[in-house]
């Protein structure tokens, strides 16, 4: 009997101490409202290390977000105060803020927030917020160094990256991660034409709350999934008029989007891209390669600032991730079907963001922090790569023709001669296999999906090289060319980049079920609606049968074709349900187009086409 209870106490004791939260034994938590300059008070979360003391002061790590700081309550304790291990172990003054107008904060929320370049004392803006918050932290926190940094990934991205105008004097290092730049070139459009994949994320951005919460208010206006098949859902929605007077009447956002098709003052002033000036404080932008939400974001931010701010230390990393993938360790790294390695998260948390941090908080600020200007991931040979410059200087333009034998093609072999095909936006292409993936926030695998399916259908074309005799490095900036005629007045133009693998590549045994052998892995791809082919403000109608130019610009790349490999080129102009169909009929506002609007449109693509790549030396 005396053994049992001997036994009890210790599975009680040893339970007990499993269950022991370590940020709450170490840190006390702090709840404020820190006052703005126009009188807001905004929610604020402070975690300061037990240990502080005049003789052991720590800097501040402050995240702004509209997503929720909870827990809230004094009592209730984060289980982890960062996603990366290695910064929560050294311990800092971890800060996090809910923005203007969201859950316990004061204000009324605005999405991108425009930001006012010449402010008087009651102009107030998010770097206004920023500025503010940091102020009051290091003048109000006990043994604090003097020091601030901040991060944020994804909408918290835009909030870091626009924090970084602040010009506080305390503020010595920003990481902007996965950072919106620009709503019309990014999440909900590409290049203007809408993501009708982000349908079901308004209700997060267009309902605003009446008073302080510490629960989504919005919840209840959630879409929610009603098969494990996506694709129905927007296949039964109908246009996507059909879908706003169902489901958004009410949703202030959806509103503005509709009401605003063009690239308009609403959206220019929304632009973060143009007020990137005068920051001389260190900053490290991060992406992912396959990050489907907030591609554009990291590359602009990173070259606008390196253009624009000769004094900032400016870094740029890009590894092989989806949204966010740096913040979390899965140990065999995969995107959909592609392997990239073991543990590459960790590598980045601990020999890339925590020396970042580390040396501009706690070491010497005014020196640069010894990371190359852009650590790159290169997604063909699965490696990293470091550049003193991004785009590397070391790479030539080298133009591949889209000629109508389906070759991608060193030289125009027939100037005449062209390509066709026939949209019909009654019977779009589909943009992924992946149904059960269309039912999520936002999708996320079909950025290196296998491109098989499309390739077989005859309103897709496909442009290929022959077998490739030694490795091609494309590194850099992409621009496809097309010269088109159609016999509609409007009309998508989609191009896919396509890593073609050999037939005879090996299985993967982590993927059992997946053919690699003559794989169409996707490397990049973008959208360009004909309209805006000369201007984003001032759309402009196709004329019938007329020969015109359109350029697709796609986002830079990082991958080697190997050796054995093709390069293929798919050209498309529906996208469903990744993108909004376009009537193909052109319209003042697309987005209220009806089903008789849907008119198909005969396409030729000529043989100079091409597109421009940067290639490495």
């Amino acid at each position: 009997m005396k053994r049992l209870l001997m036994f009890f106490c210790f599975v009680t004791v040893s339970f007990s101490f499993a269950q022991i939260n370590p940020v709450e034994e170490n840190f006390t938590k702090k709840e404020v409202y820190i006052p703005m300059r126009d009188g807001t008070k905004l929610f604020t979360i402070i975690y300061i290390p037990k240990d502080i003391s005049k003789s052991n002061k720590y800097p501040v790590i402050m995240n702004r977000t509209c997503y929720s700081i909870a827990p809230y309550g004094e009592t209730n304790f984060r289980k982890k105060l960062s996603p990366n291990p290695f910064i929560e172990k050294e311990k800092y003054i971890f800060v996090f803020q809910d923005v203007r107008g969201r859950y316990m904060s004061e204000g009324t929320f605005t999405n991108m927030t425009p930001q006012v370049d010449h402010k008087t004392k009651k102009d107030v803006d998010e770097s206004t917020d920023t500025y503010d918050t940091v102020d009051w932290l290091v003048k109000n926190v006990q043994y604090n160094n003097g020091k601030v940094g901040q991060y944020g990934t994804s909408y918290p991205g835009f909030y870091t990256a626009v924090g970084t105008l602040a010009n506080h004097p305390a503020l010595v290092a920003s990481s902007p991660q996965a950072p919106i730049s620009d709503f019309w070139y990014d999440d909900f459009h590409h290049n203007g034409a809408f993501l009708m994949s982000y349908f079901k994320t308004f209700p997060v951005f267009g309902v605003n709350k009446t008073k302080p919460e510490k629960e989504s208010w919005f919840a209840d206006k959630m879409i929610k999934p009603t098969s494990d098949d996506g694709y129905l859902f927007y296949k039964n929605m109908g246009t996507l008029k059909d879908g706003v007077d169902k489901y958004y009447k009410d949703n202030f956002f959806m509103q503005e989007v509709v009401e605003h098709p063009n690239y308009d003052e609403f959206w220019q002033k929304r632009d973060l891209l143009p007020h990137l000036k005068n920051i001389n404080h260190a900053v490290m932008t991060v992406g992912g390669w396959y990050d489907a939400e907030d591609l554009r974001g990291p590359l602009e931010i990173y070259k606008t600032i390196e253009k624009s701010n000769p004094k900032a230390k400016n870094t740029i990393v890009m590894g092989p991730f989806s949204h966010g993938g740096w913040n979390v360790e899965y140990g065999k790294h995969f995107h959909n079907d592609i392997y990239f390695g073991d543990s590459i998260a960790t590598f980045y948390q601990k020999n890339i963001e925590q020396p970042f941090f580390h040396h501009y908080l706690k070491e010497d600020s005014k020196t640069a922090a010894k990371l190359p200007e852009a650590y790159m991931f290169d997604t063909g040979k699965k490696q990293w790569e470091q550049f003193e410059n991004w785009p590397p200087k070391q790479t030539q333009k080298v133009s591949f023709y889209l000629d109508n034998s389906g070759a991608l093609a060193k030289n125009i072999l027939n100037q005449v001669a062209f390509s066709e095909y026939t949209s019909d936006p009654n019977k779009p292409v589909l943009s992924s296999e992946n149904y059960k993936d269309m039912n999520g926030f936002t999708p996320r695998n079909y950025m290196s999906e296998d491109q098989r399916f499309a390739s077989y259908r005859p309103d897709v074309l496909a442009f290929t090289t022959d077998v490739l005799d030694n490795d091609v490095t494309f590194a850099g900036e992409i621009l496809t060319k097309l010269k088109i005629a159609s016999t509609s007045t409007d009309v998508d133009f989609v191009v896919k980049l396509i890593d073609v693998y050999p037939a005879d590549e090996k299985a993967d045994p982590n993927k059992p079920n997946v053919v690699y052998g003559n794989y169409h892995q996707m490397v990049r791809s973008e959208i360009m609606p004909a309209r805006f082919r000369n201007s984003f403000e001032k759309p402009e109608a196709l004329s019938p049968n007329k020969e015109e130019i359109v350029n697709v610009k796609l986002q830079d790349v990082l991958h080697t074709f190997k050796k054995g490999h093709k390069i293929q080129i798919q050209l498309q102009s529906t996208w469903f349900p990744l993108m909004a169909i376009n009537p193909q009929k052109f319209l003042e506002n697309p987005y209220k187009a009806t089903k008789e609007d849907y008119t198909k449109a005969h396409i030729k693509v000529f043989n100079s086409s091409s597109i421009e790549i940067d290639v490495l030396k």
